[in-house]
């Protein structure tokens, strides 16, 4: 179809969405990288030919994976993350009184797109507090001397050069760097579409963690429209302090009922 982008999600279904311009199209050193501009969603993002993110949902997916783990530590100060090239992320964690926050992403192309044509993401970059490194990510852990309150890991899928931030041994290497009641998050796919992704998430970080849970969001443009975000700690993952940032998604009731549908409890099972 003439002026029309999209990711195809399984072998018979297709998201498409038509564009008015193409802003940006590369294959970097490890991935196809494109940004579209479309009149609903505004900017977009796609990575491999797979939605990354949108100017109009992006908030949805950020906001969860980086406030139910900061509002779950009582004094979060130090975080890193582990992709999140974009800034979003960061954004997010930068909104808590926090004095250190390291970024690690694999593909500088990433950083750059985003600082070209996604400032209200990218703004991040610019906070004195944050410090981004262009690696790979599971090396970093691997080799890290320093212990932080949170570790989120924004990723692609489990799938190709991302699958191994899905695997105990990296769960394994998280914990070893997480301070006493730290809490590692990661968005952890469809459970709709692609339960298997959740649970492979899940149960890995079961394996390693005491205290695992799972929340979902709404999130048009992603598969199956419901994500998930799973999060593991040596302690009880509750709310400890009173949301005081801005957020258009998140709040205390999400966060203190982490409700989920019957179909994704029989996932995680």
């Amino acid at each position: 179809m003439e002026n029309w982008f999209g990711e195809k999600q399984t072998d018979d279904v297709m998201l498409s969405m038509k564009y008015d311009r193409i802003l940006f199209h590369k294959k970097s050193k490890y991935q196809m990288i494109d940004l579209i501009e479309n009149k609903t969603y505004g900017k977009v993002l796609f990575i491999d030919n797979t939605f990354q993110l949108t100017e109009r949902d992006e908030f949805i997916y950020h906001e969860m994976l980086a406030h139910i783990a900061l509002f779950s530590i009582e004094r979060p100060k130090k975080v890193l993350i582990i992709g999140g090239g974009d800034g979003g992320l960061a954004r997010e964690c930068l909104k808590h009184d926090i004095d250190d926050l390291k970024l690690v992403e694999i593909d500088e192309d990433v950083v750059n797109v985003s600082k070209k044509f996604l400032p209200s993401l990218s703004v991040s970059f610019n906070d004195s507090k944050m410090k981004i490194f262009i690696d790979d990510g599971a090396e970093f852990i691997k080799n890290s001397n320093e212990k932080f309150d949170a570790v989120l890991i924004d990723s692609t899928d489990p799938v190709g050069p991302a699958a191994v931030l899905f695997e105990t041994e990296f769960y394994n290497n998280i914990k070893k760097i997480l301070n006493n009641g730290g809490i590692v998050g990661t968005q952890s796919g469809s459970p709709f579409m692609f339960p298997e992704h959740l649970k492979k998430a899940y149960g890995n970080m079961r394996k390693i963690f005491n205290f695992v849970k799972v929340y979902t969001a709404t999130i048009p443009t992603y598969p199956g429209a419901i994500w998930s975000f799973t999060f593991a700690s040596s302690n009880d993952i509750i709310r400890k302090r009173e949301v005081n940032v801005k957020t258009k998604y998140y709040n205390e009731k999400i966060h203190d009922c982490n409700c989920n549908p019957k179909f994704i409890d029989d996932i995680v099972q």
